[in-house]
């Protein structure tokens, strides 16, 4: 899904803003808002999986108790 989004994005930013045919014209979301509409899709997959976000570990070297 990301990559599909990345090159939807590159297509976009190669493409027309708008485009105008037999009086229909059609108009793209602004590249800076589709970088953040980007970032913010991305926060929420780095959200939902909490086994990749940090953690704290107590880490007890071996030794006598």
């Amino acid at each position: 899904m990301a990559e599909e989004l990345d090159d939807t994005i590159s297509r976009n930013a190669k493409g027309p803003a708008s485009a105008e045919v037999d009086g229909v014209k059609v108009q793209q979301h602004s590249l800076p808002d589709q970088i953040a509409a980007d970032k913010y899709l991305a926060s929420k997959r780095a959200g939902k999986n909490p086994a990749k976000a940090f953690t704290r570990t107590k880490i007890v070297p071996p030794g006598t108790v």
